[in-house]
């Protein structure tokens, strides 16, 4: 990267930063529960989707981890940071009208663009490296969900047979369609369907999820030097993203359905 296009990049990042960020305007974030759903509210006031929706959950721990996001902001309010609101609001809003086929559909299309998939065309140290550390999770995959994946050391996608697209799209559809798109932010995260089911599934950390997603550019940093600060943003960011994914399809997979109404419980 040079000088002048690191510089255009610092400036297109600082704009997004003020776009995303407000003054903090309310002083207590709390809970407020009826029947099987849950509210937040910000002071007095009930926190909303960007389409005037009141932001509703089923699960009350989701509930508290949203609060938890309200609460942990300071002076300002850096909504890019806040994922499970901004997951919260899409699911709610749902501005493109996806149904749950259509996002199973999708994550099941991306399979064949699965970053573990995609090798490197020699037999260098870095295709040494995704040997060892992405093929155990390609044959768990294939051994969790019985069916057969190919790897490739071209640019061509590997091919993925109708019969592995159907066995995972049941999978898929077993979920709510809150936790599918969970699962969809996951992979949009750290482009592959098999590391963020692995993550989900507690075979590999969050942290070691996105460590394998950057294996490559890591390799290439380690030999040419990477950008100071750049390199270490992106991956923490990387990091909180597959989290939060991860997380709301959790909180999404567990439903409250015993609860006193109007019940107020303080976050702070």
């Amino acid at each position: 990267m040079t000088y002048f296009k690191y510089k255009r990049f610092v400036t297109a990042l600082n704009i997004v930063r003020n776009m995303a960020t407000v003054k903090r305007f309310y002083r207590r974030t709390n809970i407020l529960s009826s029947g099987a759903t849950f509210e937040i509210t910000l002071d007095q006031r009930k926190l909303k989707t960007p389409q005037g929706k009141v932001l509703q959950v089923d699960s009350k721990p989701l509930a508290l981890a949203i609060a938890a996001e309200w609460d942990m902001q300071t002076e300002t309010i850096d909504k890019s940071n806040m994922h499970l609101t901004a997951l919260s609001n899409t699911v709610i809003d749902n501005p493109n009208n996806h149904t749950k086929e259509n996002v199973v559909n999708y994550i099941v299309n991306c399979l064949e663009m699965d970053t573990v998939l995609f090798h490197s065309n020699e037999s260098d140290d870095l295709y040494k490296l995704q040997i060892k550390h992405w093929d155990p999770l390609v044959q768990w995959f294939c051994d969790k969900y019985g069916v057969n994946m190919t790897k490739t050391q071209s640019i061509q996608a590997p091919a993925v047979s109708e019969e592995t697209k159907k066995i995972l799209t049941r999978h898929l559809m077993s979920y709510n369609y809150n936790a599918v798109y969970g699962f969809m932010y996951g992979v949009d995260a750290i482009k592959s369907v098999i590391l963020t089911l692995a993550a989900a599934e507690r075979m590999i950390s969050i942290k070691d999820a996105v460590k394998l997603s950057r294996l490559e550019e890591d390799y290439q940093t380690s030999h040419w030097g990477s950008i100071e600060w750049f390199h270490d943003h992106s991956k923490y960011d990387l990091q909180a993203r597959l989290a939060a994914a991860i997380l709301f399809v959790h909180l999404n997979s567990y439903s409250v359905t015993h609860q006193p109404k109007n019940v107020n419980k303080n976050v702070m």
